[in-house]
């Protein structure tokens, strides 16, 4: 039997430990394959109590209990918190338990104790007292895993996407767009789709920065500059890969059938098609590391947390897509 899923506990006082709950709730019917959640067992069993989740909740000692327990009881790996915390207003005293459980969970999947990685949503703001100094959760994963350049692709049933440069203003993307960043992002992402979307040849889009192209440099020089250079070395990588082609007729469901990924330049270049189509079961993904991690593609939600309305249907989307990304993985050769 597969090691099961390490899920973290995420921002205490957000729609995480809800979320957590109703997806061990559904997961029979939803195909949930078997995991734990690194979290304060005590406040799982009061946040069940105040939104109706009726949820048996089982303390382990050891990931490896997980699997016996996952089907009668929810088992959660013991990682208290400090303060019992108030949905909707994080407290900085859990702040270091939040990233304590990302490096634990790590650290158990690394030992092979874990198959995969699956992260509910943090709340950056609350962490930055307790000194993370991290953009999110792909870069903080990516030094845990002395990785330099993990990609973050977010897929849905109908669209892949990898923005390019990521949590930066608008300014800031423009600043850092580079040929061997979009060289790095295309790579990363067409071996991911063989190895862990059985893909054998990834066909990648890569989407312009300005309006019409850059209209032959009469909006903008960018796609003569930078994009297309790099499209033409991930060519001649022998990579499957077309454009640049302008970002509003890229997304719609003719030419969603010529690609398996899009490249995006910027963060929203990506992600609003990606909402728009389906906003519930998107997952955040991170290529390139040498273990599998997803998460929901969504925030804290603070202003429903602790209500009992949280939609779980992009967590079980991030567990259902780890389970079969780690099970695919275990049929192949390690890598060096």
């Amino acid at each position: 039997m597969s090691a099961p899923l390490a899920l973290t506990m995420g921002e205490p006082a957000g729609i995480g430990g809800e979320i957590t709950l109703k997806a061990w709730q559904e997961r029979t019917a939803r195909a949930v394959p078997p995991f734990f959640v690194i979290d304060d067992a005590a406040r799982l069993v009061a946040l069940g109590a105040t939104t109706g989740l009726a949820v048996p909740v089982h303390e382990i000692g050891d990931p490896a209990d997980a699997a016996r327990v996952f089907h009668t009881a929810l088992p959660v790996l013991r990682h208290p918190l400090v303060r019992r915390p108030t949905p909707g207003r994080p407290d900085p005293a859990n702040a270091p338990a939040v990233i304590a459980a990302i490096e634990r969970a790590v650290a158990l999947v690394r030992s092979g104790q874990a198959s995969a990685v699956v992260t509910n949503p943090i709340q950056k703001e609350a962490l930055y007292a307790a000194g993370f100094a991290y953009p999110g959760h792909t870069e903080f994963l990516g030094t845990l895993a002395n990785v330099a350049h993990p990609v973050m692709m977010l897929a849905g049933p109908e669209l892949r996407v990898v923005p390019v440069t990521v949590h930066l203003s608008l300014a800031a993307a423009l600043s850092a767009l580079s040929s061997p960043a979009i060289v790095t992002c295309g790579y990363t992402t067409a071996e991911a789709l063989k190895r862990d979307f059985g893909i054998a040849r990834p066909r990648l889009a890569v989407a312009a920065l300005n309006p019409h192209a850059g209209e032959g440099g009469a909006m903008g020089s960018e796609e003569k500059d930078i994009i297309a250079p790099a499209i033409a070395r991930l060519a001649a990588r022998g990579i499957a890969v077309t454009g640049p082609a302008p970002a509003d007729t890229l997304f719609h469901a003719e030419a969603r059938k010529r690609y398996d990924a899009v490249l995006c330049m910027y963060h929203d270049q990506a992600l609003i098609p990606l909402k728009t189509l389906d906003f519930e079961r998107g997952v955040n993904i991170t290529l390139g590391l040498p273990f599998v991690r997803t998460s929901p593609d969504h925030g804290t939600a603070m202003d429903i947390a602790g209500k009992g309305v949280a939609n779980p249907a992009s967590l079980i989307a991030a567990l259902t897509t780890a389970g079969a990304m780690a099970a695919r993985r275990a049929t192949q050769p390690a890598e060096a």
